[in-house]
């Protein structure tokens, strides 16, 4: 046997090594792809999670008085009137709730103050038990920021019911 043939015998590959070898990168990288590919496919789906249904909303006629104690405090719901319509402003409780900007709008007729643009105390019904405010003295461009206010209430939350004055309550 001449030096070639004994280098090429040295270097023979043994059983279990080199290319004939199941155990190779490309076959371990494959191997691991299908494992994950199965496990992927008959793992356990997780459980479906139901969302809670929201409380039904129940229409109700309010009067000022009535109206009051729905102003955000003891976790109690967030409720504004404008022109007589009360809406559910619970969902932006950082606004109108305790502590928020708008905060003196809840449980309240917040037509006045949203039409002038002011969240002074005077804006708001003092006489709870009066007849409601009529707005007649707002001219056309505070009437018409009333509106948007509306309109932005309208899309953005729900009508709970109607404001009337205790005189029209039944």
């Amino acid at each position: 046997m001449d030096y070639v043939e004994q280098r090429m015998a040295q270097e023979a590959v043994r059983p279990g090594e080199g290319s004939d070898s199941l155990f190779t990168p490309l076959n371990l990288l494959l191997a691991s792809l299908f494992l994950y590919t199965a496990y992927s496919f008959f793992k356990p789906a997780p459980a479906a999670v139901i969302p809670k249904e929201e409380p039904a909303i129940v229409f109700k006629t309010f009067t000022p008085r009535t109206l009051l104690p729905f102003n955000g405090e003891n976790d109690a719901p967030v409720y504004l009137a404008v022109r007589g319509r009360v809406f559910d402003v619970s969902r932006g409780r950082n606004f109108y709730g305790p502590g928020g900007p708008y905060a003196n709008f809840a449980g309240r007729d917040a037509s006045r103050g949203l039409a002038c643009g002011s969240f002074d105390e005077d804006m708001l019904t003092k006489d709870l038990d009066g007849p409601l405010d009529t707005l007649s003295d707002l001219d056309g461009e505070q009437l018409g920021a009333l509106q948007g206010w509306e309109e932005r209430f309208s899309d953005k939350y729900l009508v709970v019911g109607k404001l009337v004055p205790v005189s029209e309550a039944a």
